[in-house]
């Protein structure tokens, strides 16, 4: 039985039972990636032990909302819903002076395409630019970007705790974070190769050992390693392709 099926099991005890047990099985088996989820958002003004409380309640939001007749991983949809319920509390407690909900919405969505067109035009965006790429009016843009400046300002000598300054805070997303879902579901995938094979796949890509090593240490033929690396990359990929994941 998969990580999968036993979330499942355990959800539909709950929906079926109103099983208490299971669900606080359920939490306590997911709440280590809703922690790391937290984490991403950590050093920006509010604290992890806040931020771990959000994430938590949206775990809860995410078990009560799941469609047991979806065909898809819990966990593939609790991650967008915790992190949406994160969102939505740095959004609501975010800003010094009240602003409407619509301009902070339409703010955000600004941030988010004045990055990708950053990148993709290599160069700040216009504000028409950034009024065509959020479905927006030029009034309406010019409007949220400066309301924007009514979210809370952090001051640089303002203690984060664990003796960091907002200074010391300074500085790129963590890459790793972003991949927290597709690695819990690459392991997902890879208790369904055989034995064999995921010894093969660990030797290869974790002990980083040539395939002729891996032959001498299993007792084959290096073209038939090579073939159980394709083959099980192969499975991977199709097993993972529909949520999204890159198994090479």
């Amino acid at each position: 039985m998969t990580a999968d099926d036993d979330d499942r099991q355990l959800l539909r005890r709950w929906r079926d039972n109103q099983d208490e047990r299971a669900r606080l099985e359920l939490v306590e088996r997911t709440l280590p990636l809703a922690r790391t989820l937290a984490r991403r958002y950590a050093n920006k003004g509010e604290s992890l032990d806040d931020l771990e409380q959000v994430a938590a309640l949206g775990l809860v939001k995410a078990i009560e909302r799941f469609d047991l007749d979806r065909e898809v991983r819990f966990t593939t949809f609790a991650v967008p819903t915790i992190a949406g319920e994160i969102k939505r509390h740095f959004r609501d407690r975010g800003w010094m002076i009240r602003v409407p909900r619509d301009v902070q919405e339409l703010s955000a969505r600004l941030s988010i395409a004045r990055d990708r067109l950053t990148r993709e035009l290599g160069r700040s965006p216009t504000v028409p630019e950034l009024a065509e790429a959020a479905h927006a009016g030029v009034e309406q843009v010019l409007e949220a970007l400066g309301a924007a400046d009514a979210y809370r300002a952090l001051s640089l000598d303002e203690p984060l705790g664990e003796g960091l300054e907002a200074l010391d805070a300074i500085g790129g997303d963590d890459a790793g974070f972003e991949r927290v879902e597709q690695r819990h579901l690459l392991r997902s995938g890879l208790t369904h190769l055989p034995p064999r094979e995921r010894e093969i796949l660990h030797l290869r890509f974790y002990e980083g050992l040539t395939q002729r090593e891996i032959a001498d240490r299993v007792g084959v033929s290096q073209m038939h390693v090579s073939r159980l690396i394709r083959r099980s990359i192969e499975s991977l990929r199709k097993r993972l392709a529909p949520v999204g994941v890159q198994a090479a």
